[in-house]
């Protein structure tokens, strides 16, 4: 009787579309081990340079990473990272990410439009659609690092990534001040609504060293972030700090740690890449 049922729930599933490509997201992601969406409360606090600069730095401390830009309206990875043109199809009909190295690969949504400044005007539905598609349909292979770049906000992207992908961990990003840390304990509330585990707290825009005396200019102000850490019981991750090079960087589709190999920056970004390959290797 067994046997039946069994026989029965196979050939339902067959018929049905969505269980297959469920199961197909399911495989897919069996392959990964370590999933992070990187969110930020609002706009601005450079979420996208963060997702771009960790991957760079886990990339070259030997792990395999895939990152994934559902930011749909806003898809900057693809320009930060240099890449330009479409994903290729395989042999298997999927598609291919864009090799930035040979352990980094991207997909996003610009790299499927040939006109790159076409506006994205979608709703909810279409982008769940959107990002399974960008599981199932992606040949991402055996990773050890998938890190997700999600839109500013607690909207579609993140919750669709939290329904999506389970076992996938928060990153939040904010700059020092008030105003932005008010916004980052709401996605902190968000990530305990939808039972999405988080990973820890970045404060990017973290000081500014004067290139002329040496001395740190607080712009935005300073600690905010750990402050708002403790207080809400997760873990503080670091402080990145402003230098004007990353925008030059960012703008050129260059590598920022290539190119400025010993700054405080890169400091930052590899020691908090260190923290997340300890998850692999433990």
């Amino acid at each position: 009787m067994a046997e039946l049922f069994d026989s029965v729930d196979a050939a339902k599933k067959k018929n049905d579309p969505q269980a297959e490509r469920d199961a197909i997201i399911k495989s897919s992601l069996s392959k990964i081990k370590q999933k992070f969406i990187v969110m930020s409360g609002k706009g601005g606090v450079g979420k996208t340079s963060t997702s771009v600069n960790l991957s760079i730095a886990l990339a070259s401390q030997g792990f395999k990473v895939g990152i994934m830009d559902v930011d749909l309206h806003g898809p900057d990875v693809p320009r930060m990272l240099g890449m330009k043109g479409l994903l290729d199809l395989n042999q298997n009909k999927k598609l291919t990410p864009m090799a930035y190295s040979p352990n980094l690969g991207a997909v996003s949504i610009e790299s499927l439009t040939t006109n790159k400044d076409d506006a994205i005007i979608w709703r909810g539905p279409i982008k769940y659609s959107a990002i399974q598609q960008f599981i199932a349909d992606v040949e991402w292979g055996d990773l050890d690092f998938l890190v997700i770049d999600s839109p500013p906000g607690t909207g579609d992207e993140p919750l669709t990534i939290a329904q999506m992908i389970s076992d996938a961990s928060a990153i939040i990003v904010t700059t020092p001040q008030e105003v932005s840390l008010a916004d980052v304990r709401k996605s902190i509330s968000f990530c305990r609504t939808v039972k999405m585990g988080i990973f820890g707290l970045i404060e990017n825009m973290s000081g500014l060293t004067c290139p002329h005396c040496g001395e740190s200019i607080e712009l935005f102000g300073s600690g905010g972030g750990e402050r708002t850490a403790k207080s809400m019981g997760i873990d503080f991750l670091g402080k990145i700090p402003i230098d004007p090079n990353m925008v030059k960087c960012g703008d050129a589709g260059v590598s920022f740690q290539e190119q400025h190999v010993d700054s405080p920056v890169s400091i930052a970004f590899n020691d908090i890449a260190k923290k997340m390959g300890a998850i692999v290797q433990s």
